[in-house]
């Protein structure tokens, strides 16, 4: 039977969508299948965002209509009856489900004292422990307090059961008085949350709709960035630019030409701030011969025509309400952090009830992943810096505490772009590759480690601007833990320079590659799938090697399957001699490793094959590590796994370097970069001989396929 947790609130604007969105994400990483429910959905005639933003969670997989109880026409009409249905229809998603987020009311309909009474009752009738969700927004500690404590008892006079408590848009210094003040008031766990100015901007798309407006000019992809401020511009150029904030939308009449050019080339000056759009009113449009001079400008700036006067566009911008939906990367990654760093997860699972299973699903491996990469913050150079992709993620990464970052390119442009982008990149460095102090340094490390092949200074100056030997050379002289590259060059870019500048680790002779294949309950390793063709006895006992220190590095215990088209003896000819000297050499070199070879892929994972192939094996239908014999077989497979059976494949992971560098491919995601970096902040960790990290579980999306 799944476990319930019902996020209620005795009033509107609470923001405990981001509190039900910390508790999908939290659960995610705890079990193996999560839903979300809506007792009462705010509309018929459009979609409720709430339940939208949860449904595109990755470890949620329902549909709208499955999650939707009833209407508010529907309480109205028959409380009793509406109650029935809400109740059958939350058992049909509970019986799919591990566990579920049930959302509580709104308060957009006729709101009322019986309002929360009636959330009671649903919790109640579904056997939901509550978390209760009260506003800090302009109140202190005490007023906090009080209407936890009213609400509370409405609560418990309905049977409801509340377990913890949420007091969220906190004023920030008030954090901890108002924790205890509930704490110590209610007796049970209890946390705060700051109030957070993004969460409640609207998009400058929002803006558009609510004035009934049209995209004239600029980019349309940036009408996903969030207004921070909205301004009226119907003063005089040289007053009104020094009012301008970062992420305003200014509104100025359609025909003040001056008023637009000046806030165009103001938005593209490095000495003013950011702006985020512009909507002319009154039902002007910009003269064709401005418009040419506005083209030429190559602003991507978004400007919005509508027809409404300057008083009613204003009235409609101002009440436009922001929300948290996962059109907004920004608003989902801060909305998280805020849910990891103020609220203690296990505390809230505990007092939930809420046990982990046995598996280990994709989800679970990815934010564990993430989670023993914050436990020991790392520094991963990112090369890429003019790609849309590496920036977002970047933004991601800094908000989510995974690493420290630095990244290579023109800082001005860098930050400009992410700024366009509404990204925050402030945590960041930003390097130029031709940043003449680091030239000089990496110019003569590089002509010195190249001595052997005849290379001198004045050639490595040529070579070292290359952002792949830049970032490498950085990684080399301790400048940074790791670099994550190839989301817009080829592999052979990315990882030759670590070839010659990092080179492998002791013992090992060959680099290799190996994917982590997260399945529905478990995480493999397949090797090698990207690096070596056609690998010799030795280099397959080399990856067999470096797999099963990976293995171990991301928590998976390593027991090597090293594969063949023949099991134990009863196959002959070059291809399985070579997989039986490759294993004896394994076994020779490292005897503490459990390994099993030659074996086919089925009595490798199947049980029941394996007891008749290899009764006396401890690896045989069990294996975690599969070696495969040549590239066009690990590649291929690894292939067919991740797409006809639905896996995630992770990778390639690089390994048998000194230090971690990693391949991304050209078409990555940018949930790929954030788990790539994760990876390799990792790796850095287990390098640098970190004993106190826990191991991951886990299963990042997917990765590089070559």
């Amino acid at each position: 039977m799944a476990r319930s947790i019902y996020v209620a609130s005795p009033e509107g604007e609470t923001g405990k969508s981001t509190v039900a969105l910390g508790l999908v994400d939290l659960l995610t990483r705890t079990v193996q299948r999560v839903g979300v429910f809506r007792p009462v959905a705010r509309s018929t005639q459009t979609r409720d965002f709430v339940l939208d933003l949860l449904l595109a969670h990755d470890g949620v997989d329902l549909t709208y209509d499955e999650c939707v109880g009833v209407t508010y026409e529907q309480v109205h009409a028959d409380p009793e009856a509406a109650l029935s249905q809400i109740v059958t229809r939350y058992h049909e998603v509970e019986r799919r489900c591990d566990a579920v987020v049930v959302v509580g009311t709104d308060y957009t309909d006729v709101a009322g004292p019986t309002e929360l009474a009636f959330n009671a009752r649903v919790a109640a009738n579904i056997g939901a422990p509550v978390v209760l969700v009260v506003s800090g927004n302009n109140r202190a500690a005490g007023a906090i307090h009080q209407i936890a404590d009213v609400a509370v008892a409405e609560l418990q006079a309905n049977h409801a059961h509340v377990a913890a408590l949420v007091a969220n848009r906190c004023a920030p210094d008030l954090l901890d008085e108002v924790r205890t003040a509930l704490a110590a008031g209610s007796g049970k766990p209890a946390w705060a949350l700051p109030e957070s100015p993004l969460l409640n901007a609207p998009t400058v798309r929002q803006l558009m709709e609510a004035v009934d407006g049209e995209l004239v000019s600029g980019d349309e992809q940036l009408l996903v960035r969030e207004a921070l401020d909205m301004l009226v511009g119907a003063m005089s150029v040289e007053h009104l630019l020094g009012r301008l904030t970062n992420g305003a939308v200014v509104m100025t009449p359609g025909d003040r030409a001056d008023v637009l050019l000046g806030l165009l080339l103001a938005h593209q000056s490095e000495t003013f701030p950011s702006l985020a759009g512009i909507i002319l009113n009154g039902g002007f449009r910009p003269d064709p011969t401005i418009s040419r001079l506005i083209e030429g400008l190559g602003s991507r700036l978004p400007i919005i025509a509508t027809e409404l006067g300057t008083f009613r566009t204003s009235s409609r911008v101002a009440a436009t309400k922001g929300r948290l939906s996962s059109e907004s990367q920004r608003k989902v990654d801060t909305a998280l952090s805020l849910f990891e760093w103020h609220v203690d997860g296990p505390a809230l699972l505990g007092a939930l009830d809420v046990d982990r299973p046995s598996v280990v699903t994709p989800l679970m491996f990815e934010y564990e992943l993430l989670d023993r990469a914050r436990s020991d913050r790392r520094h991963i150079v990112l090369p890429e810096g003019g790609d849309d992709r590496i920036l977002r993620a970047a933004s991601t990464l800094l908000q989510r505490g995974v690493a420290d970052l630095t990244i290579l390119g023109d800082e001005p442009a860098i930050r400009a772009r992410a700024t366009e982008l509404g990204l925050t990149l402030d945590g960041a460095a930003v390097v130029s590759p031709h940043d003449e102090r680091y030239v000089s340094r990496f110019a003569e490390e590089y002509a010195r480690l190249r001595a052997h092949k005849g290379m001198t200074v004045e050639r490595a100056r040529e070579i070292v601007p290359s952002v792949s030997y830049f970032g490498t050379m950085m990684v080399h002289l301790g400048l940074a833990d790791g670099m994550v590259s190839g989301a817009a060059h080829t592999t052979a870019h990315t990882i030759k320079p670590s070839f010659e500048i990092i080179k492998t680790q002791p013992g090992v002779g060959s680099v290799s590659s190996c994917f982590l294949m997260c399945l529905e309950d478990r995480v493999l390793v397949y090797a090698d799938c990207a690096v070596i063709p056609d690998p010799t006895a030795e280099q397959l006992a080399d990856i067999a090697i470096s797999s099963a220190a990976t293995a171990q590095q991301f928590g998976i215990e390593p027991r090597i399957a090293m594969l063949s088209y023949s099991t134990g003896e009863s196959g002959t000819g070059a291809d399985v001699d070579k997989v039986r000297r490759a294993t004896a050499l394994v076994r020779e070199r490292r005897p503490d490793l459990s390994v099993e070879g030659p074996i086919q892929y089925d009595a490798a994972v199947d049980a029941s094959v394996a007891a008749s192939k290899l009764p006396d094996s401890a690896v045989a239908g069990r294996a975690t590590v599969f070696v495969f014999p040549d590239l066009n077989t690990g590649n291929n497979t690894y292939k067919a796994v991740q797409r006809s059976a639905g896996a995630v494949a992770v990778g390639p992971v690089l390994q048998g370097l000194n230090k971690p560098v990693n391949d991304l491919s050209r078409g990555a995601l940018v949930q790929d970069i954030v788990n790539t970096v994760a990876i390799t902040a990792v790796q850095a960790q287990a390098q640098a001989g970190d004993p106190a990290a826990p191991p991951a579980t886990t299963a990042p999306t997917e990765g590089a396929a070559r």
